[in-house]
């Protein structure tokens, strides 16, 4: 089944989650006391960001060590890009535009 990356980042849980792990590698125990959620509700997340690729995990000892993967970041830059080009096309058209404007 494929994941729809905008449903799994709709979570604001989960964007906060992808935030701290942009910071640095976490274990579950450190994103519970930063984000202050339940265990149990971090493992939900967690477990969606893994399926989706958004993460990954490795174990150190009795810990699971999250870590952000990129992957999935590039496909939906990649996605996003013709919306920039067309946002880069109408802001330089509307600053030619205020460039013509007698003041």
């Amino acid at each position: 089944m494929a994941v729809d990356a905008f449903a799994v980042l709709a979570e604001p849980t989960r964007r906060r989650i992808l935030d701290e792990l942009r910071r640095s590698d976490s274990s579950v125990n450190e994103l519970v006391e930063a984000l202050t959620v339940s265990q149990p509700t971090m493992s939900k997340h967690l477990k969606v960001l893994r399926e989706a690729g958004f993460v990954s995990c490795r174990t150190a000892a009795q810990q699971r060590i999250y870590r952000i993967e990129t992957r999935p970041f590039e496909a939906l830059d990649e996605w996003l890009k013709p919306y920039r080009e067309l946002w880069t096309r109408h802001l330089d058209a509307l600053e030619r535009h205020l460039d013509n404007l007698e003041y």
